[in-house]
């Protein structure tokens, strides 16, 4: 293994003996032959290649569609700590969804001073078509991602929300696939929990909101903006595996009231529609005018209380990255407890006095737009050159309000396997989260991404990083 690092490593202790949860695992690794282990890193390529688990790149040269990077050396968490992470997760996600609730109705928490309502007034991803509307069973995210980061044996911090349209579970089930078709073996000697059952849980837990006005028979569909969109395999495959139908917008209209798909027949009902297209595209007629991928009429529909939306329009507000800053406060306000989980600690650069300390220790910090995802239009200071650093000082003394700043944080690490052997890298963990009247559902595991340039804590597919099996231990 390449030399140590400072950075807690999750398999390795200081020894380079295994951790608790790593032990089974490790005496395999330790048994096994390095090239038959890259042979099968190989094949792992070439059927991710044949089944077509790619992206687009938007902005890139060569934005065609790419292959994720898949490294065999799993991520193993233990029943101990899944259990500790998803008491934390829940409470957030409940938190979540009421907060988008109070703040397109009574407001209560801005009434309370808890947070400034310039944060919403101002805010872009605020729907004013929302307020007062109150979705089927009183659920927004139906299906939320939580970006975890770790620091220490026991100490996580929330990354990010995912709330509006989280993407990256259908890498996490072809990576599970992967492994068991590989390593068939290893799942017959360590207790792995399964997460080969979460298309049937989304089915079940989207056809459990269905609308107060609904057709009967709890017809589901999957709205996709089409074939060029980055995430658009992840969209066919889940329609696939939820045995419902993916459509496009041109696919739908406004028939008695409801939102119809076109099918060889005639026109047929839909129910709930799990959207994966942006709120500025969903409806022409309420919001961009020049959509051509969401369904003239869908708000209307909505609001009559014909149609589940999940997840719910408005709900991006929660992504934003200066509502994250004030997470802390939006848990106690609606759970009445402390968070059990963290956040990172974040400077809000629309404060003059964060904006000073940001400016000064820039090289240290890492500085996010506070709209923005996928890793771009963001600066991690450490690894900027002094061209850089200068350009996005002029950025921030612009449009300070755009955005937030980080400490570098001290990612945990995974070996990943190279053919020199193993090699220490930078991971995060996207746990999937579903909602419905009848509760809230946590997937075991996730989606662990990995970046694989050495030393880099971008782990996004759009930045070159990679993914991993997540193993959650039965015990």
């Amino acid at each position: 293994m390449e030399n140590p690092t400072p950075f807690f490593d999750e398999m390795l202790g200081p020894d380079n003996g295994a951790r608790p949860p790593y032990e089974a695992y490790h005496r395999w690794f330790e048994g096994e032959d390095r090239r038959d282990l890259i042979r099968k890193s190989g094949e792992a390529e070439r059927f991710f290649r044949r089944t077509g688990i790619t992206f687009n790149v938007y902005g890139a040269a060569d934005a065609d569609e790419r292959l994720i990077p898949f490294d065999i050396v799993p991520r193993i968490i233990s029943g101990r700590e899944w259990a500790r992470l998803t008491r934390g997760i829940e409470q957030r996600v409940r938190a979540i969804n009421a907060f988008l609730h109070d703040i397109y109705h009574r407001q209560e928490i801005i009434r309370a001073g808890r947070i400034p309502i310039e944060l919403i007034a101002k805010n872009d991803a605020f729907l004013k078509a929302m307020i007062g509307l109150e979705p089927p069973g009183g659920v927004y995210t139906h299906i939320v991602g939580i970006d975890l980061v770790r620091v220490a044996e026991d100490q996580f911090y929330v990354l990010e929300d995912n709330a509006r349209t989280p993407s990256g579970v259908s890498y996490m089930l072809e990576n599970r696939e992967t492994m068991l078709q590989m390593f068939p073996e290893l799942f017959g000697r360590i207790k792995v929990r399964g997460v080969g059952d979460y298309p049937l849980a989304l089915r079940r837990s989207l056809g459990a909101s269905m609308p107060r006005h609904a057709s009967g028979d709890g017809a589901v569909a999957v709205l996709t903006p089409g074939i060029h969109n980055s995430a658009y395999f992840e969209h066919a495959f889940l329609a696939d595996h939820m045995g419902v139908e993916l459509v496009e917008g041109s696919d739908l209209r406004v028939v008695d009231g409801k939102i119809a798909m076109r099918t060889t027949r005639a026109y047929k009902p839909i129910d709930v529609l799990y959207r994966r297209v942006d709120d500025d595209f969903l409806d022409p007629l309420s919001f961009n005018p020049d959509s051509l991928l969401g369904v003239p009429g869908i708000m209307d529909v909505y609001r009559a209380g014909g149609i589940t939306i999940a997840n719910a329009p408005g709900t991006g507000i929660a992504d934003d990255k200066a509502i994250y800053s004030y997470m802390p406060e939006i848990v106690e306000f609606y759970t009445g407890e402390k968070p059990l989980l963290e956040n990172v600690p974040t400077w809000r650069c629309s404060e003059a006095d964060a904006l000073a300390y940001v400016l000064d220790h820039l090289d240290e910090l890492v500085v996010k737009e506070v709209h923005g995802s996928g890793g771009y239009g963001m600066l991690v200071g450490p690894a900027a050159s002094k061209k850089e650093l200068a350009a996005f000082r002029a950025k921030l003394k612009s449009r300070p309000a755009n955005y937030i700043a980080q400490p570098t944080l001290a990612l945990s690490t995974v070996p990943i396997l190279t053919k020199a052997g193993l090699a220490p890298r930078h991971v995060d963990l996207r746990p999937f989260v579903l909602v419905s009247p009848n509760g809230i559902e946590i997937t075991p595991g996730g989606l662990t991404r990995v970046a694989l340039k050495k030393g880099s804590l971008v782990v996004n597919s759009s930045q070159g990083g990679g993914t991993k099996d997540t193993w959650v231990l039965e015990e």
